[in-house]
């Protein structure tokens, strides 16, 4: 059994880790912390888990966690991982981090994007971005894994073929990218109030998004070169799910080359589905699941191709992946406890 540990247990990513890990057959849950609920059991806080996860919350003390945990999960908000996981690696733990503070290569684009200084910018060169269709082979002999942010994952899955066989013009990438209100967080915000959220559709940090500098990192990884996007998140008055609809324009090459493109490099990829035409990705039918779907168009109209990604930005985009990613770690299949498909 990997024996486990959930830092930030009760935030939302926190919940998704442990609803997947207490239905994981390789995996056992040792220790849970939770600042704003230390001493109560973990039941108590999500009454969802009765009978299932009846588990102290303990404080976040390093020297609580039992020195045979095998991995630990750092749901943390961002910003605090970045001060916990030297400890964690000091003690010999292996860390998935699921913050955006081991994401980025420079540390100056933390400052420029989370507005802070990087106290440990010598973990970012080590730190292995954890998309395992992109980086399986590193995944699984890494130390510290950088999970990738919601919005990122559905637009590199979509692009990642693409860009890979050099068909883009990386010049005239146009991201239309929605997400659930679960991506902001559980703590309350008025931005995210059900009154100010409901019947309403908004775009938001328009320009100026934190998930910028990592989408560009890593398509400019992919692409072999540095590149620039056009990237805007929009708000949608749902609790989970995120639709990235990517415009961009290719070198000359027929809908069946596109096709082509998508299912070589995806055979053998169990979580993501290339969707056959008429069909497209819709969020429902990845709702708390582990599944990527993908649908490319070519619009011989205007020459320009246009690929769709929907994923549960709690799943495939946080707490799935890094279920996924502990999978590849400890060298058992990759589709172990996750598996199930979408919830209706």
């Amino acid at each position: 059994m990997i024996k486990v540990a959930v830092l930030g247990a009760t935030g939302y990513t926190g919940v998704e880790l442990i609803r997947l890990l207490h239905g994981h057959p390789e995996a056992e849950i040792l220790f849970l912390s939770s600042e704003s609920h230390a001493g109560t059991r973990f039941s108590d806080v999500h009454p969802q888990f009765r009978g299932c996860v009846e588990q102290k919350l303990d404080r976040l003390q390093i020297e609580l966690i039992p020195e045979w945990v095998d991995v630990v999960f750092c749901a943390l908000p961002h910003g605090q991982s970045m001060t916990v996981v030297p400890a964690l690696l000091g003690r010999g733990f292996k860390v998935i981090d699921l913050s955006a503070d081991f994401r980025l290569k420079q540390p100056s684009l933390y400052r420029e994007w989370y507005d802070l200084d990087h106290p440990f910018a010598e973990l970012l060169s080590t730190a292995v971005y954890g998309l395992p269709e992109i980086n399986r082979d590193e995944i699984k002999n890494a130390e510290l894994i950088a999970n990738p942010g919601c919005y990122p994952t559905s637009i590199l899955l979509a692009l990642a073929p693409l860009l890979v066989e050099s068909l883009v013009d990386l010049k005239t990438i146009i991201i239309d990218a929605k997400s659930g209100v679960s991506g902001a967080g559980r703590s309350p915000k008025q931005a995210f109030h059900f009154p100010e959220c409901t019947e309403n559709f908004k775009a938001y940090r328009v320009a100026g998004h934190q998930h910028i500098p990592e989408i560009e990192q890593e398509l400019g990884r992919l692409a072999g070169e540095k590149l620039r996007v056009t990237f805007t998140p929009h708000l949608v008055p749902m609790v989970r799910g995120i639709l990235s609809t990517i415009y961009l324009e290719l070198h000359q090459v027929t809908q069946e080359d596109v096709y082509s493109c998508y299912h070589r490099f995806y055979t053998g990829q169990p979580f993501v589905r290339v969707i056959e035409p008429p069909d497209l990705p819709e969020t429902r039918l990845v709702r708390g699941s582990n599944y990527c779907d993908l649908a490319v168009r070519l619009d011989k109209r205007t020459d320009r191709v246009i690929v769709i990604a929907a994923i549960d930005n709690l799943v495939k985009g946080a707490s799935g992946q890094a279920v996924q990613n502990m999978n590849i770690l400890f060298s058992i299949p990759e589709i172990t406890g996750l598996g199930q498909p979408a919830y209706l």
